[in-house]
């Protein structure tokens, strides 16, 4: 049976991730207050901000930028899109 999280960025009770993502405080809070789904788009986002930005995980810079954007993604906040990017029509 899967545990359930009350999700920071979709506001309801959804499955939870199986283990922390990261190691330490932040990687509990992720696993505390987000859920499997949120993660999961987080994911993709993140895949499409580094192909797309071309960012470089060698780089310092380029790793604080994607570390903030995760937080903001997985609070709600407004967050970076990938250039040109047009989301699916419904």
């Amino acid at each position: 049976m899967s545990r359930t999280v009350h999700c920071r960025k979709h506001k309801q009770d959804l499955p939870g991730l199986d283990r922390p993502p990261y190691p330490g405080a932040k990687g509990e809070d992720i696993f505390n207050n987000v859920s499997k789904q949120a993660w999961d788009e987080w994911q993709a986002h993140q895949t499409m901000l580094i192909n797309e930005r071309r960012l470089n995980m060698m780089n310092v810079e380029d790793r604080k930028f994607l570390q903030a954007e995760m937080d903001k993604f997985l609070s709600g906040e407004e967050y970076a899109q990938a250039e040109g990017y047009v989301p699916p029509s419904a």
